[in-house]
């Protein structure tokens, strides 16, 4: 599909949650890649910390400044969230906050690498989760590289008036760098405002809304059993759905500019992989 970009403006609306689940119910190969500067926390929470050493953007960002090491390692530094076949597959992300200054210099040579999985052999779509544009050095490349853009919020009013803001500072981002339009939208997550409503005041469309489903949400974080029947777990795999339709009509409206220019990627050690 390509690179599909989940951000929120600030608080926590459950960005990180939002992205496991579809991550975990997604149809196609996919990357959840965990690019917000403040941190990851899908190692140390979903996964327990049950790795075997130090993994994830961090350590491929410390290699690719050292010795520019990004295409041999990248699928080293992956994690197999549904072993062994390599069909879903996680990018932690910096656990340590002065792993960040080395990140955050490598946004746009994240986002063309990102660019390359789409077309590779075998092909993989990339979720990224950014986190909160709030936070320092905020991934604008991934924003502007991303097929859909994702904005994450809670439908009440607080949640609502930081998400009016973001949404103005992520049209006005993409037009000064000449991303065709139609690529943002609003997810939201949670009770409160209707869904028309929220449209309306925000001026922009809802492509999904995901249900309060604490029990599963506590899963997602903290680790255990997902059940594909819950509530959020069901409207997570329904959400490829309208991002899929999203992106066949920016397809047919609209060339694609940069990316028959991007290298394609291949994976190694998955069937079909050259």
């Amino acid at each position: 599909m390509a690179i599909i970009a989940l951000v929120s403006a600030k608080g926590s609306p459950g960005v990180t949650t939002t992205a496991l689940a579809a991550a975990l119910s997604w149809h196609r190969r996919l990357v959840l890649a965990e690019c917000d500067p403040a941190g990851g926390s899908i190692l140390a929470g979903y996964l327990g910390g049950a790795l075997d050493g130090p993994r994830g953007i961090g350590e491929l960002a410390v290699g690719e400044l050292r010795d520019g090491s990004l295409e041999s390692t990248f699928w080293s530094q992956l994690v197999d969230l549904d072993a062994p076949r390599r069909e879903r597959l996680l990018l932690p992300g910096v656990v340590d906050p002065a792993q960040a200054g080395s990140v955050v210099p490598l946004w746009q040579r994240f986002a063309d690498y990102f660019t390359g999985l789409e077309r590779g052999v075998p092909p993989y779509d990339v979720l990224v989760d950014c986190g909160r544009l709030a936070v320092g050095g905020p991934p604008w490349p991934l924003l502007r590289a991303a097929a859909v853009v994702l904005l994450v919020t809670r439908a009440h009013l607080p949640d609502l008036s930081a998400t009016r803001a973001t949404v103005r500072a992520i049209e006005r981002d993409l037009t000064e760098h000449r991303v065709p339009p139609g690529n943002l939208r609003l997810l939201v997550v949670g009770d409160g405002h209707g869904t028309s409503e929220i449209s309306k005041a925000l001026r922009l469309p809802v492509i999904a809304r995901l249900p309060h489903d604490p029990r599963t949400a506590e899963v997602l974080g903290r680790g255990g059993t997902v059940r594909a029947n819950r509530p959020l777990m069901r409207a997570a795999g329904a959400l490829e759905v309208p991002v899929r339709a999203l992106l066949d009509r920016r397809r047919a409206r609209l060339s694609w500019p940069g990316v028959t220019a991007t290298p394609a990627v291949s994976a190694p050690g998955v069937p079909g992989a050259v």
